[in-house]
């Protein structure tokens, strides 16, 4: 977990990103990424990030930069199939200079544009900014996995960030109610759509790209569910297999990472399957499961249970809802 943000300004406003009220924007979201940080203003133009180191933590400092520092990206996730893009990208001479995935996601851009997207797999929201272009490009992953919110002000100006509060400390952004939001929320328990219950701010969809040039702004979708049928009916025992074969691969997907692995044990049956061939996957000093409980909660036995093919030394912890942030 990452934090991003950034402001621009259109160049007819004649100002330049004011260098404090970007870094109040970026170390607001300082619990999002504690190992490192750092901005990039160019102009009328800034864009900031707060690292929590997990891939290249040597090489993947951002903002990052292709070869002549003409495009630049902050980047919030992972983007699991990173290698298998190198190749290709390296092959249409595209210089690495990390083993960082982010650098991919910029390759991506100079050679596919806003397109680059569609090549990903992975969780992911991101900004880049394309000086020679003056374009700004925010995107986010096909389910909304990362945030991504924004606010667009009278003159054109654009703040993005990771969260909502980086709008509020910077006072980007007047910590006005959203009425129409609030009775979203109110009926539903939860905002849909782009709307956030502050007025004036509004979250990217998933599966959407906001380009941003000079105060224009367009927005659109690069990805949505396909209901087509399949081409191929299979029978129930290839159906369980190919599903197997997909969720080892996702689980597997998943574990990429250059520092220690675990995850959180629930004992409901999602959890456990994940851990369970997570277990076959990851070296045996890795493996952390941890579990959650209240007194009374019923589904505690996935530890104990030593058929659930789960680690013998999986941690327990039964504290109270409210003790974990």
């Amino acid at each position: 977990m990452c934090g991003i943000c950034g402001i621009a300004i259109p160049r007819q406003s004649k100002r330049e990103v004011d260098r404090a009220q970007l870094l109040v924007m970026r170390d607001a979201l300082v619990h999002r990424g504690p190992d490192d940080a750092d901005i990039l203003i160019d102009g009328s133009v800034g864009i900031g990030h707060r690292r929590l180191s997990i891939v290249d933590l040597g090489g993947g400092r951002q903002p990052m930069f292709n070869e002549d520092h003409t495009v630049s990206i902050v980047f919030n996730g992972e983007i699991y199939n990173h290698r298998e893009l190198r190749p290709m990208l390296a092959e249409r001479g595209h210089i690495y200079r990390t083993s960082s995935d982010t650098e991919t996601i910029i390759h991506l851009y100079e050679e596919f544009g806003t397109k680059g997207v569609e090549h990903l797999q992975g969780m992911f929201s991101f900004a880049i900014w394309d000086a020679p272009r003056r374009r700004l490009v925010l995107t986010r992953d096909r389910l909304g996995i990362k945030p991504l919110y924004y606010a667009v002000k009278d003159d054109g100006s654009l703040f993005f960030a990771s969260e909502i509060k980086a709008f509020i400390e910077s006072n980007a952004i007047k910590p006005e109610l959203n009425y129409n939001a609030l009775a979203d929320f109110t009926t539903n328990r939860y905002t849909s759509g782009e709307e956030t219950l502050f007025r004036g701010v509004m979250r990217l969809l998933p599966g959407h790209t906001l380009i941003w040039s000079d105060g224009q702004v367009h927005i659109e979708r690069y990805w949505d569910v396909s209901f087509s049928k399949p081409a191929q009916r299979l029978s129930d025992q290839e159906y369980i297999e190919r599903f197997g074969e997909l969720f080892h691969d996702c689980v597997k997907s998943h574990l990429m990472s250059d520092v220690p692995l675990g995850m959180f044990l629930s004992g409901g049956i999602d959890s456990s399957a994940i851990a369970a061939v997570m277990s076959r996957l990851v070296k045996a000093d890795q493996n952390l499961f941890c579990r959650f409980c209240r007194e009374g909660f019923k589904r505690t036995g996935v530890c104990e249970d030593r058929g659930s093919g789960l680690p013998d030394g999986a941690s327990r912890d039964n504290s109270q809802p409210g003790t974990i942030l």
